[in-house]
C-alpha cells in the first residue's frame, strides 16, 4: 500500500511538474504572439507614417510644379509697374495709351480663362498648363523686341491670353490631387507663386532700372520667360488629375494617381467611389444631363449660390483695388512725396517683401483655422489700410514731408499683407473646392473671367479717375468697396475646411434643402396663426405658443420648438 501511494504521489507529482511546464509553455507562447503582434503594429505604424510623408512631399511637388504659371503673372504685374515708366520715355506713348497697355492684360486673359475651362476638360488639366506656357512665351518674345506702341500690344494680347488659361487651370488641377486635410495650404500655393513673381518683377525694375531706357524695359520683360521654360520639364513629371481621368473613363490611371496623393489605401476607395459618384460614371453608367454652360446658365438654386459665391469673391479681390496698387504703386508713392525713380522702385521693393511674406501666414493657418476667419481678418484689415492711405494721401498729399510718406507707404504695404492672409488665396482655394466634379474646371473659368474684367477695369481706369477726385479719394472708394466684401463673407461664404470636393457639393445642397424647409415651416405658422393668433416665448431654452385667442388647433409641442429655434425666434415675438 505504501508503495503504491508512493507511486501515486509521484505520479501525482510528476503530473503538477508537467501541467505547469504546459502552463509556462502557453504563457510563453501567448507572450511571444503578442510580442509578433506589437511588432507588426510598430511596422504597420513605421510604413503608415513613411506613406504620408511621401504623400505628402509628392503633392507639394505637384503642387509647386503647377503653380510655376502663376510666376508668369505675378511677374507681369510686378515688372509692368516700373517698365511702363521706361516705355513712355522711351516709345513716347501717351497716359491712356499707357492705361490700355496695362489692362489690357486683364481684359484679354478673360478669353484665356474661358478657352482654359474648355481645353481642359478636352485635353487635360496638365496639358492645358503646357499650353499656357507655349503661349506666354510667345507673348513675352514679341513685347522684348517691340519697336512701336502696336507690336507692343500685340505681345500683350498673347501674354494674356496665356496667362488666362494659366491662372484659372493651377488651382483647379492642384485642388484635385490634394487630398481634404492639407488642400487649402496646397490650393494657395499659385498665389504664392503670383506673389513671388510681383516681388521679383519688382527687384528687375530696380536691378535693371539704371541701364539706357531703350534696353532696360526690354530686359524686364524678357526675364519672365524663364519660369515657362521649368514649366515645360515639370509637365514630364507632374501626373494627370484624377478627377479628369475619372470623367474620362480612366479608372486605373486615376487609382494610380490616387494612390500617390492619399495615405491610406481605405482613404484611396473613399475617394474613388466619391469621384466616381460625383461625376456620374459609377457602375459604368455615363452622366446624362444638359450641356456645361446651359447648365450654368440656368442653374439650379443650389448652384446659383455656388455661382454667386465663386464669382463674388472673385470679383471683390479685385475692386477692392489690389492690381491699382500693384501696378501703380510707383505713382501712389509719389503722390504720398518719394522722388526720384530709384527711390519710387526701390520703396516698392518693400511693398513686394510684405505681399510676399504675410501669404506664408495664409498657408500655416488656411487648413487649421479655416477659410472665413482668414477672409475676415482681411476684408476687415483692408478696409482700414485704404481708409487710412486715402485719408493720408487727401490731407497730408506731397507736401507733408516724412509723416505722410510713411503713413502712405504702411498703409500700402499693410493693405497687401492683409490680402495676402486672407482674400487673395482663399479666393483661389474656394472657387476651386465649391463646384461639382462636371462643372468645375469652366466654372472655376466662369470666376476667373470676373476676375480679370474687374482687374481690367481697375487698371485701365485708375489714372484717369484718379486725376478726376485724386488719388486719395479714389482709395476712399476702395475702402467703401472692401466694407461691403465683409458683409458678403459673412452672408455668402461656407467654410469647407477639412471637407471632400464632393461633401462641400453636397453642403450647398443641403443649405438649400434647409431654406426650403424653413419656408415650409413659415407656412405651416402662417396656417397656425389663423388658427388661433398666438405669441412665441422663450423661457429657460425652452419655446412654447401662447394663444391669444381660440384653442390649440393641433400642433404638437416639439414642432412648435423646433419651427421656433429654426426660424431663430426670440422672447415675446409675435407671428
Amino acid at each position: 500500500m505504501g508503495l503504491v501511494g508512493l507511486q501515486e504521489n509521484g505520479n501525482g507529482e510528476m503530473g503538477l511538474v508537467s501541467s505547469t511546464k504546459n502552463k509556462y509553455k502557453r504563457m510563453d507562447s501567448e507572450l511571444t504572439d503578442f510580442d509578433d503582434d506589437v511588432d507588426e503594429a510598430t511596422q504597420n505604424h513605421r510604413i503608415q507614417l513613411e506613406r504620408s510623408k511621401t504623400t505628402r512631399k509628392y503633392v507639394f511637388a505637384c503642387a509647386i510644379f503647377a503653380s510655376l504659371n502663376s510666376v508668369l503673372l505675378g511677374y507681369d504685374v510686378g515688372v509692368m509697374s516700373g517698365a511702363i515708366l521706361f516705355i513712355q520715355e522711351d516709345l513716347k506713348i501717351t497716359e491712356v495709351q499707357q492705361e490700355i497697355l496695362v489692362g489690357s492684360l486683364s481684359v484679354v486673359s478673360i478669353f484665356g480663362s474661358l478657352l482654359g475651362g474648355r481645353a481642359s476638360d478636352s485635353l487635360g488639366r496638365k496639358w492645358t498648363m503646357g499650353l499656357a506656357a507655349i503661349i506666354f512665351q510667345a507673348g513675352a518674345a514679341i513685347m522684348t523686341f517691340a519697336n512701336s506702341f502696336e507690336i507692343l500690344m500685340l505681345g500683350r494680347l498673347l501674354a494674356g491670353i496665356g496667362i488666362g488659361f494659366g491662372v484659372m487651370i493651377a488651382p483647379v488641377y492642384i485642388a484635385e490631387i490634394s487630398p481634404s486635410i492639407a488642400r487649402g495650404s496646397f490650393t494657395s500655393f499659385p498665389e504664392i507663386f503670383i506673389n513671388l513673381g510681383i516681388l521679383l518683377g519688382y527687384v528687375s525694375n530696380y536691378v535693371f532700372s539704371g541701364l539706357p531706357a531703350h534696353t532696360n524695359w526690354r530686359i524686364m520683360l524678357a526675364v519672365g520667360i524663364l519660369p515657362s521654360i521649368f514649366i515645360g520639364g515639370a509637365l514630364f513629371i507632374i501626373p494627370e488629375s484624377p478627377r479628369w481621368l475619372i470623367m474620362q473613363n480612366r479608372t486605373d490611371e486615376a487609382k494610380s494617381v490616387l494612390m500617390n496623393t492619399n495615405e491610406t489605401d481605405v482613404e484611396v476607395e473613399e475617394r474613388l467611389a466619391e469621384i466616381q459618384t460625383a461625376a456620374g460614371t459609377r457602375n459604368g453608367d455615363k452622366y446624362e444631363e444638359k450641356a456645361v454652360w446651359r447648365e450654368l446658365l440656368s442653374p439650379s438654386p443650389a448652384l446659383r449660390r455656388m455661382l454667386i459665391t465663386g464669382f463674388g469673391i472673385q470679383c471683390f479681390q479685385q475692386i477692392t483695388g489690389i492690381d491699382a496698387t500693384v501696378y501703380y504703386s510707383p505713382e501712389i508713392l509719389k503722390s504720398a512725396g518719394i522722388e526720384g525713380n530709384s527711390k519710387v522702385l526701390a520703396a516698392t521693393v518693400a511693398v513686394g517683401v510684405s505681399k510676399t511674406v504675410f501669404i506664408l501666414v495664409a498657408i500655416i493657418l488656411i487648413d487649421r483655422i479655416g477659410r472665413k476667419p482668414l477672409l475676415y481678418v482681411s476684408t476687415i484689415g483692408m478696409t482700414i489700410c485704404l481708409f487710412t492711405l486715402g485719408l493720408s494721401l487727401s490731407l497730408l498729399g506731397e507736401g507733408s514731408g516724412s509723416l505722410g510718406i510713411a503713413l502712405s507707404l504702411a498703409s500700402v504695404c499693410g493693405n497687401v499683407a492683409f490680402f495676402s492672409v486672407g482674400i487673395g488665396p482663399v479666393c483661389w482655394v474656394l472657387t476651386s473646392e465649391i463646384f461639382p466634379l462636371r462643372l468645375r474646371a469652366q466654372a472655376a473659368a466662369l470666376g476667373a473671367v470676373g476676375n480679370r474684367v474687374c482687374s481690367g477695369i481697375i487698371a485701365m481706369s485708375f489714372l484717369s479717375v484718379s486725376r478726376a477726385i485724386t488719388v486719395g479719394g479714389t482709395f476712399l472708394i476702395f475702402s467703401a468697396i472692401s466694407a461691403l466684401s465683409v458683409v458678403f463673407v459673412y452672408t455668402l461664404v461656407p467654410e469647407t475646411k477639412g471637407k471632400s470636393l464632393e461633401q462641400i457639393e453636397l453642403l450647398f445642397h443641403k443649405e438649400h434643402d434647409r431654406q426650403r424647409e424653413k419656408a415650409s415651416l413659415e407656412r405651416e405658422l402662417v396656417i397656425l396663426w389663423r388658427n388661433a393668433p398666438c405669441c412665441f416665448l422663450v423661457n429657460h431654452k425652452s419655446i412654447y405658443l401662447k394663444f391669444t385667442l381660440g384653442t390649440n388647433p393641433g400642433f404638437s409641442k416639439t414642432l412648435v420648438n423646433d419651427v421656433g429655434r429654426q426660424l431663430g425666434l426670440s422672447e415675446g415675438h409675435t407671428f
